[in-house]
């Protein structure tokens, strides 16, 4: 797909992509990191987006965040200064959950904590049309515990995104029990649009990603907090010797320790399984503040 156009190149799955025309505007809840990276690339696909979170200043920083990334862009030639003051048009910012309810699909990106995304979910369910898809960024709870707070359990589902949103080509979609074919094709079909690939989990803690993904980073975590070696040749051993584009404790300060010490908690609950325990050093440094990159200091100093 081209950024340009925002449509499936030829071999794509033209089939899902038909479900996706009667989608025509997004709201996007949380104009966090992920939130507008989500509301970024929504927006060059031309599809009119309202970013909604609670303060007027999370809203302005969001779109100073989106102007920047997409100036990059535009400075690497990925997009025209044309193409990129269009899809800024079609964004809308809003302190008002209200300005969700007459959009198509709605994807939440708060915070991963259960209590606010129910309480979310339930307010859209509320206040949005029968028709209305609601969708989740969230990388380890449940679909099922979100989708219990609706009456529309079967227009619930879980597309996660991975950070950078506009970079990443994987959105992991994620069914649960009472998601609809319907609702599955339309959220894939959107995939597809946005020029992503669409990977199916069943829903279990972690789904795909982080139920992999998360054990090695917390065991890097161990090894770093038992001595076994510095934070630097943990990084190194893996980067060198596993081939990875970063080391594990890097990439958990890029995610937020506090994300990882959120998503390995929904793990060890989820499966009722010591394996997936937080090191004691995750606890330690969130409480200390050092949340990672976004705070400016984590398992490293930025």
């Amino acid at each position: 797909m081209t950024l340009e156009h925002g449509v499936p190149e030829k071999g794509d799955n033209v089939a899902c992509i038909s479900k996706v025309m009667d989608v025509a505007t997004v709201a996007v809840i949380g104009g966090g990191t992920m939130g507008n990276g989500i509301a970024h690339v929504f927006a060059l696909a031309r599809f009119p987006v309202v970013l909604v979170d609670t303060k007027e200043e999370f809203l302005k920083r969001a779109l100073a965040t989106i102007t920047d990334n997409m100036r990059r862009q535009t400075a690497k030639s990925i997009l025209t200064p044309t193409l990129m003051n269009e899809a800024l048009a079609r964004l809308k910012l809003s302190a008002k959950l209200e300005d969700a309810a007459q959009s198509d699909i709605v994807i939440e990106a708060a915070p991963e904590n259960l209590d606010l995304k129910r309480d979310l979910f339930a307010k859209l369910d509320n206040i949005c049309a029968p028709r209305t898809i609601l969708a989740t960024n969230t990388s380890s709870i449940p679909i099922a515990s979100l989708a219990a707070a609706t009456k529309r359990g079967d227009r619930v589902i879980g597309m996660h995104f991975m950070n950078p949103v506009p970079v990443m080509k994987l959105v992991e979609i994620i069914r649960g029990r009472a998601t609809s074919d319907e609702t599955y094709e339309t959220a894939r079909g959107l995939t597809l649009k946005l020029g992503k690939v669409p990977a199916c989990s069943n829903d279990f803690p972690g789904f795909i990603s982080n139920r992999i993904l998360m054990p090695m980073i917390n065991e890097a975590a161990w090894a770093l907090h038992q001595g076994v070696a510095t934070k630097e040749d943990i990084d190194t051993v893996m980067k060198l010797g596993m081939n990875h584009p970063m080391g594990p404790l890097t990439l958990a300060d890029y995610i937020g320790l506090d994300t990882c010490l959120a998503i390995l908690k929904v793990l060890e609950e989820g499966f009722k399984d010591p394996k997936y325990k937080a090191c004691p050093l995750f606890e330690q440094l969130v409480s200390q503040g050092r949340l990672g990159r976004k705070s400016g200091k984590g398992f490293y100093d930025y």
